[in-house]
């Protein structure tokens, strides 16, 4: 047997075994888990420290790079966020009731694990702490296979949710991890359909686009984050503003930072002066439509053809729209399925909005940054899915989680 198919054999065994574990034993690991990410934040970072030093010799981007690096403050957001997933209630085993049927039977619907989730992603070292704790909680076991970008890190970080497991007679395929990058065993690993019950990857559009093309198992796909701020004739001007800053340059190098200004017309003569000078001031490169273009000192046009870029730097696209019509189709030409926002004090426009964008998130009057799982209350997230089955959006533990029926009768029999 091949290590890709041992790994995914033992994964789903340990799966069958967490399927049936006490809640309160599992909020203890977890809060363990949390405690040793504290106490090992040394080793994480020396492992980091390798993942950063490498990255930076490759030229990889400045995003990603951002994304790799670990500090103290991220360790700690880390050991947080276990912890407010200890602290939510354990979706699995909840029942509801659907109905009784004319023969009596009962008929209701109970919460399961998916069973083995396994995790693709690039350098994002966090994700290993959040998915081995999503998956643990929501009774799935979790195989990682994290690029070669965050390796070092990604190992130690298991390596110390896996000593927990251990300490508590867990097994430690639980949370296993793949130990090498090399594409060939991911390509093997996406084959595994016997034992693995859904595939997860969070990179760039390239890997997404590479898991989707060549895997036998089902993918929840989380594609790249293309965030619109739409700017309505009927805004506040000061909120409005405060979006775009937030949104844009609070942190770049993310999935849910903006990456287009959309504004009405009719505000954009007022609008578009104070945002090319805020922008400019957080030294924001700026792509714009000729009449966008007219408000900004230095800025590169663009074509129709040219918006739709997920830039994850101080970069945007503006555009200067007719109409609420003209917004929304832009929108669902040009975003991804990830978050969009609109700033508006006219509530029926609001409620347009809400119902017109096919977005995973749709916000009013509130930054695109808080489309992640922690700050919708979820806890830590898996990932934000971008596509509609089996989950859209932010995904927490009951995206984790599906439905079995549930049929109690007295002894009927089909006639």
């Amino acid at each position: 047997m091949s290590l890709i198919k041992q790994i995914s054999a033992d994964a789903a065994h340990a799966a069958r075994t967490l399927a049936q574990l006490d809640e309160s034993l599992k909020n203890t690991v977890l809060l363990d888990m949390a405690r040793s990410l504290r106490e090992k934040t040394y080793e994480i970072q020396s492992a980091n420290l390798i993942d950063v030093h490498r990255a930076t010799q490759d030229n990889l981007s400045p995003a990603m790079v951002d994304r790799l690096t670990l500090n103290q403050h991220r360790i700690e957001a880390m050991a947080q966020g276990i912890e407010t997933i200890a602290a939510l209630p354990d979706p699995v085993g909840r029942e509801r009731f659907i109905g009784k049927r004319p023969n009596g039977l009962s008929i209701s619907k109970m919460r399961v694990p998916l069973g083995v989730v396994c995790m693709i992603y690039e350098a994002r070292p966090n994700v290993t702490a959040d998915a081995g704790a999503l998956c643990f909680k929501s009774g799935n076991a979790v195989i990682l296979r994290g690029g070669k970008e965050a390796l070092h890190t990604s190992q130690v970080i298991a390596s110390i949710l896996q000593a927990v497991l251990t300490a508590y007679g867990l097994p430690k395929a639980l949370i296993s991890v793949i130990p090498n990058p090399d594409r060939a065993l991911m390509l093997e690993l996406m084959q595994q359909r016997e034992f693995i019950d859904v595939i997860i990857p969070r990179g760039g559009e390239g890997l997404i686009n590479y898991v989707t093309e060549n895997s036998s198992i089902p993918v929840i796909q989380h594609f790249k984050g293309v965030c619109h701020l739409y700017v309505d004739k009927d805004a506040n001007q000061d909120i409005a503003l405060d979006l775009l800053l937030n949104g844009k340059t609070q942190r770049t190098g993310v999935c849910n930072a903006l990456e287009g200004l959309l504004v009405h017309k009719d505000i954009a003569p007022r609008f578009l002066p104070r945002a090319a000078k805020a922008l400019a001031e957080h030294q924001v490169k700026i792509n714009a439509c000729p009449p966008a273009a007219a408000y900004f000192d230095a800025c590169t046009y663009m074509a129709e053809g040219d918006f739709g870029q997920e830039y994850l730097d101080l970069e945007i696209a503006i555009r200067q729209v007719d109409s609420f019509e003209v917004a929304t189709q832009h929108i669902a030409k040009f975003g991804s399925h990830h978050t969009e926002v609109i700033c508006t004090d006219n509530e029926l426009t609001a409620a347009r909005f809400q119902r017109a964008v096919d977005a995973s998130v749709v916000m009013v009057n509130a930054s695109s940054r808080f489309s992640d799982g922690s700050e919708l209350g979820l806890g830590a997230e898996i990932g934000i899915a971008t596509t509609k089955l089996h989950a859209y959006g932010p995904m927490g533990l009951e995206a984790l989680t599906t439905e079995k029926y549930l049929v109690s009768g007295t002894g009927q029999i089909r006639a």
